[in-house]
């Protein structure tokens, strides 16, 4: 089963010479990677188009030319469709201008066994970006990763700790990199992004999955990817699994706006990467 491409050519380069090109750029200006645990378990990165949110995400994916995981599970919020729970694509592949990713079919089986929240659904995955935005680079990195891709139909409490919960589960004992997709504040001018988007940053470097949760939950559910993150229970299952599976320290890596590109300040979406793990050295 295949799910082709919904945003090549359009959120990022469909031709794989000048995509790749412009991964190469992005990850240029952010090697060499800084800030990243020893043993990486975990990142946040952003999914706007590729020329807004690439330089942000590469200072995360950097890292993984230095690292070798057996599969990558994508965490996403759903923009254009309602379901409850959580979407998984069960099996084969997705579709990237640089070839496919396969899809970790073992992997999807098991979250599908360990826990109720998860269910098959490949139609929410057919026109989402949050996911497909992660693929160029894991494709252009770690070419051989397979993924796990998941989509969260809503983002309320007891779902993010049901995800947390069975995505540490499902996947102790194997080398897996977590991946949570999410931008953060939407449309408001740049000072009053900074301002909003930092005590998110705060709160996401001092790894406090609770402070992060209260700040989402602050707001009406119509407003949390408004003032917080759009793929805030992503970020907070992810980071709850992160820490289950071992992370014990969390390092903003990049935080920007769209602003910073489009030099339109008035209205802005803000970006963030992040990496979640521990530290080894002096581990004997």
């Amino acid at each position: 089963m295949l799910r082709h491409a919904a945003v090549a050519g359009t959120w990022y380069p469909g031709d794989p010479r000048v995509l790749a090109r412009d991964l190469d750029r992005y990850l240029a200006s952010a090697r060499p990677p800084a800030g990243v645990p020893d043993d990486l378990i975990a990142i946040i990165v952003p999914h706007a188009g590729l020329m807004y949110s690439g330089p942000v995400a590469a200072f995360a994916y950097a890292a993984l030319e230095q690292r070798a995981f057996d599969v990558a599970v994508l965490v996403g919020p759903s923009h254009y469709m309602a379901f409850d729970g959580v979407a998984v694509w069960p099996d084969g592949s997705f579709e990237t201008p640089l070839g496919p990713i396969a899809i970790d079919a073992s992997g999807a089986s098991r979250l599908l066994e360990v826990s109720t929240v998860f269910r098959a659904l490949p139609s929410a995955h057919l026109r989402e970006h949050s996911l497909e935005m992660q693929l160029p680079f894991l494709k252009r990195l770690a070419p051989d990763l397979p993924i796990v891709p998941l989509v969260m139909g809503e983002q309320a409490r007891d779902t993010v700790t049901e995800v947390g919960d069975a995505v540490a589960a499902a996947f102790a004992g194997r080398r897996v990199l977590l991946v949570a997709s999410t931008d953060l504040s939407h449309f408001f001018d740049g000072a009053t992004a900074d301002r909003l988007d930092e005590h998110t940053a705060a709160l996401v470097e001092r790894f406090d999955v609770e402070g992060l949760t209260a700040a989402f939950e602050q707001y009406p559910d119509h407003e949390r990817g408004r003032f917080v993150m759009c793929g805030g229970g992503a970020a907070l299952a992810v980071m709850r699994a992160a820490r289950q599976l071992g992370a014990d320290e969390a390092h903003v890596l990049k935080r920007a706006h769209s602003g910073e590109i489009s030099g339109d300040f008035d209205r802005v979406v803000g970006y963030l990467s992040a990496a979640f793990g521990r530290s080894v050295r002096g581990v004997h």
